[in-house]
């Protein structure tokens, strides 16, 4: 199966959304995603469906696409671009339909209903143009959307008027104004709500427009004379030489070959203050040298940098949808058939029981129609999550489902493993030891740990591979390592080597003291020491979590000693030492069965626990992002993030019950109202249309309020 990402224009609502959803599926696509707000369209397809085919198909339901490739197909031009377009084209002839509303205004020959179906007719025009066709392409997949409602009450209204004019009574049939206002403000109202939503996507945008820019290439000529010139970013191509100078962006992810530099990776960590880089070191697209002149030859390019990767992360967490907007997806689901049976037995019941006139009656039904909002329960959860995961992104906190932010609410205990985690991981060699203490055998002592640990990724070994590091190492026949133990090898000769730790050498030696045991055919032939550092902000996320009222755990495979000394400087309330990953395992589940717990690691030993609990979040280096057994990824070791992230998932989903509530009580509250005659068509599309925007304006308050 093939991943397809396109974006689709033109989807206002859950309804839009529920409707290509729905083509994709009965078209036979897989793990289809759409989320209305950003455009965004993911799904799984078949090797023999045509593209072409679901495109047409897509753009039949009065959408556009754009899949992001060359197409021969010519789009047909429009001429309102945006609903701002289309709102300033409508208010010049409903403006004048609507000057009787000033007290003491009356200008006779606008009252003539001739002159008003003049006016009208330009606005009806445009409005069904797109507010028609939406509808009618929505009924005609079983999915009406909200311009159902709204092309029902102005071709109602229009309809009657027009009626009344044609058989000489246009004096009780006049409501070509209302026709020509709900079509007029609700084109305002989209595009309020339009920019609302814009807003909610912010900090996406910031991450998109950053990998837009120029570069300085480099390039010899056939005298190997240096030339530079400009190119734009997007035409860059991994091996490629470019020079960056202060001041300017990073254009692709790279490596330094000369110079030095302090680079900005705000855009990418959330943390302002410059990184010094040198030569060898990687650079992040996005980011910004502040100060040097380096040059750097591209690593990535396009959907492989870790700008795409995050963008591509944090969208396909936009489109999952969480168990509380389930709900609000059905209902909206049937919103619509709803509203317009209500609507009818509004009409009805005012003129056969409230014993109003037909025109008044009708008036009433059409203001039940536009004054309801179906799209207030569809953005109610996308707006918040938008945001959140925005916020998110911008300090360096990956989440790549919309479930987890939801789930943060409930954690109430955080368990972390130490090395790498709680400690920096940066370990030196503190003191060794060896049963041959000779140069001679010091030297050989040195190669075999050198050879063993060189091809793990823990932090020990590799902190022992790089301070021992030469260039005649062990060839091995066979290598291995074993989670929780070490590794374990074979030379050419059968011998056998390990560098392990005091549980495998428990039989050799009672000295469990150490770091690292170094054994040559099943006998200890030394042991390694080595001392790790404490993260500086670690005392205070373990503080700040437990004045929050959550308990935190030490969960690790290291010596109880350490492990003790680390919980007790910390203040954390329990440690569990010495643990293998099955281990970790069993103990995150029994956590699990008594409160929702929080797993934060770093390494190949804690993938199993990450994935196991309630939410697993991992510490990623800048340039690694694909941490497949984590739910929640802290960039560039962010552990001091750690608060943020539990406190935007607390208050995304705040945010997501009072948008809800607004969405639901609004419907209640207003349908009824439009229905006993206390609002008229006329302010029911205005208030229609800012319902909206109170949710985006609520949503986006995420960016600024204090969640810690």
């Amino acid at each position: 199966m093939e991943k397809v990402n396109w974006k689709v224009e033109g989807m206002s609502c859950t309804n839009c959304a529920l409707t290509v959803n729905k083509y994709l599926t009965e078209k036979g696509m897989q793990d289809v995603k759409v989320n209305f707000m950003g455009g965004d369209v993911s799904f799984e397809m078949l090797e023999e469906t045509s593209k072409t085919e679901l495109v047409k198909g897509i753009e039949g339901l009065g959408y556009q696409v754009e899949t992001g490739e060359i197409s021969d197909t010519k789009k047909s031009k429009k001429i309102f671009k945006n609903h701002l377009q289309r709102f300033s084209f409508c208010i010049i002839f409903t403006a004048p339909l609507m000057l009787h509303m000033i007290p003491g205004v009356q200008i006779h020959f606008l009252m003539d209903p001739y002159v008003q179906l003049a006016l009208t007719i330009p606005v009806f025009l445009v409005g069904m143009d797109f507010f028609g066709r939406s509808a009618i392409h929505s009924l005609w997949k079983g999915i009406p959307n909200m311009n159902v409602l709204i092309a029902i009450g102005s071709v109602t209204a229009f309809g009657y008027s027009l009626y009344g004019t044609l058989i000489g009574e246009a004096a009780h049939f006049m409501f070509y104004e209302t026709a020509a206002t709900i079509i007029t403000l609700v084109f305002l109202g989209n595009w309020l709500e339009d920019k609302s939503v814009e807003t909610t996507q912010q900090a996406l945008k910031k991450l998109a427009v950053s990998q837009k820019s120029m570069a300085n290439m480099i390039a010899y000529d056939d005298q190997h004379q240096e030339h530079v010139f400009p190119v734009e970013s997007k035409s860059l191509k991994v091996g490629d030489i470019v020079l960056i100078n202060s001041g300017e962006p990073v254009p692709m992810d790279c490596k330094i070959l000369w110079g030095e530099a302090s680079i900005n990776e705000a855009i990418i960590t959330g943390e302002s203050v410059p990184v010094e880089k040198k030569m060898n070191d990687v650079l992040i697209g996005g980011s910004t040298v502040e100060k040097g002149s380096i040059k750097a030859y591209i690593t990535a390019v396009g959907e492989n940098t870790v700008l795409s990767n995050i963008l591509k992360l944090v969208r396909e967490a936009q489109t999952e949808k969480p168990p509380v907007q389930q709900l609000a997806d059905k209902i909206s689901a049937i919103f619509v058939p709803v509203v317009i049976s209500i609507a009818l037995v509004a009409l009805l019941g005012n003129y056969f029981f409230g014993h109003h006139s037909f025109s008044e009656s009708l008036l009433r039904g059409i203001a039940v129609l536009v004054i309801s909002c179906p799209c207030a329960m569809g953005l109610a959860t996308p707006a918040a999550i938008a945001v959140g995961l925005g916020r998110a992104a911008k300090n360096g906190i990956l989440f790549k489902n919309a479930k987890s932010l939801e789930i943060f609410k409930d954690i109430r205990q955080v368990v972390f493993d130490k090395t790498g985690t709680l400690t920096t991981g940066n370990f030196t060699i503190q003191k060794f030891a060896t049963v041959n203490n000779t140069e001679e055998g010091i030297t050989e002592f040195k190669r075999i740990a050198f050879s063993l640990e060189r091809f793990s990724t823990h932090p020990i070994a590799k902190c022992i591979s790089k301070e021992w590091k030469l260039k005649d190492d062990i060839r091995w026949a066979k290598i291995e390592e074993q989670k929780g133990l070490g590794m374990i090898a074979t030379d050419k000769s059968g011998n056998t080597y390990s560098a392990v730790s005091f549980k495998a050498v428990s039989k050799l030696s009672n000295d469990h003291s150490h770091n690292v045991y170094i054994t040559r055919n099943d006998a200890l032939i030394g042991w390694i020491d080595v001392a790790d550092e404490i993260r500086p902000e670690a005392k205070q996320v373990v503080e700040m979590l437990r004045a929050k009222g959550i308990r935190t755990i030490l969960l690790s495979g290291d010596k109880k000693e350490k492990c003790e000394q680390v919980a007790n400087e910390l203040h954390i309330d329990e440690w569990l030492a010495e643990q293998t990953p099955e281990q970790k395992l069993i103990a995150i589940d029994n956590f699990n069965k008594h409160e929702p717990t929080a797993m934060i690691g770093d390494g190949i030993n804690d993938a199993p626990a990450l994935a196991k609990a309630t939410v697993g979040i991992s510490l990623s280096d800048a340039s690694h992002i694909a941490m497949q057994s984590a739910q929640v990824v802290l960039m560039n070791h962010g552990l001091k993030n750690l608060p943020l992230a539990l406190g935007l998932g607390k208050h995304t989903y705040i945010t997501i019950k009072q948008n809800l509530f607004w969405a639901f009580i609004y419907n209640i509250v207003a349908i009824p109202i439009a229905a006993f005659g206390f609002l008229s068509p006329t302010f029911g599309a205005l208030t229609m249309a800012l319902s909206d925007v109170v949710l985006a304006i609520n949503s986006v308050r995420l960016n600024y309020k204090k969640v810690i």
